[in-house]
């Protein structure tokens, strides 16, 4: 293994070590998490709107440095480059990310360099390394609000519609019937940011290969290798109206703190 893939793996913030960490499975996670008790458990919002963000985090180890042609070079120590704009030989042409523009030609030798990015439901983790050390590092946080800002858009429309006495048709106006290859605004946008992330970091670094991380889990093979057809659907939970009753049958009508079975009975996680 390379010394390029041992540090990407090192910024991997995904490593599916089992069955359980791959991807949430039912039986595992009730054996796990799932228990009986007289009290509720509520757990918080993790994902409230009013924390959403659009916006990279990380730390920028190095200094960008660009062309003459607007090229990117290999990156600089902030030292460094705050003595070749002292001295008149670049000059700043960014601040966020820091990035310096060279005035004069110069060697533009660069070294292989390889972009990792580790794709997310709700942010993409990126990492830039090089034989030796890592440049750049940091998050991407994806809107996940576009569904709700949709809905929203079509209720205004609708009412604005109404209070029309009369509109042309638009039955055969529709996006889906229009174009091949449709995909739905959140998907889209996910696409969309996966790109712009990575144009964005090549026009800083000179990137010489990209790898993409989308690992897809199949949790119940992962315990059953030879499951197929309908046997997805004959899981642990056959026969059983709900989640409850299932609980409460496995664990013998028997609070698993106290070991309490009469009174109401609550199911709540222990693992939040």
């Amino acid at each position: 293994m390379s010394n390029v893939q041992q540090k990407l793996f090192e910024r991997n913030t995904y490593k599916p070590m089992g069955a359980s960490q791959a991807c949430s499975s039912l039986v595992m996670s009730l054996n796990r998490e799932e228990t009986l008790s007289e009290h509720d458990l509520k757990t918080s919002d993790n994902n409230p709107d009013e924390n959403l963000l659009s916006g990279k985090r990380g730390q920028n180890l190095r200094v960008s440095v660009l062309n003459m042609q607007n090229q990117p070079l290999m990156p600089t120590t902030p030292g460094k480059a705050r003595r070749l704009v002292k001295e008149g030989r670049a000059k700043v042409i960014r601040r966020t990310p820091f990035t310096i523009q060279l005035t004069g030609a110069t060697g533009e030798t660069t070294q292989p360099i390889t972009l990792g990015v580790d794709s997310g439901y709700k942010t993409i983790g990126f990492s830039v390394v090089t034989e030796k050390e890592e440049l750049i590092s940091g998050e991407l946080n994806i809107r996940t609000n576009v569904s709700k800002k949709l809905t929203n858009r079509a209720m205004y429309r609708k009412l604005k519609r109404g209070r029309l006495w009369h509109r042309q048709p638009r039955f055969s106006n529709r996006t889906r019937s229009k174009k091949k290859g449709w995909l739905a605004p959140s998907v889209q946008h996910k696409v969309d940011t996966h790109i712009r992330l990575i144009d964005k970091l090549k026009t800083l670094l000179p990137i010489t290969k990209i790898i993409v991380e989308a690992a897809k889990f199949d949790a119940q093979k992962l315990q059953n290798p030879k499951i197929q057809g309908t046997q997805y659907q004959e899981g642990q939970m056959r026969g059983y109206d709900n989640l409850r009753a299932f609980i409460l049958y496995r664990d013998n009508h028997t609070c698993q703190i106290c070991k309490k079975k009469k009174g109401i009975l609550n199911i709540h996680h222990i693992i939040q």
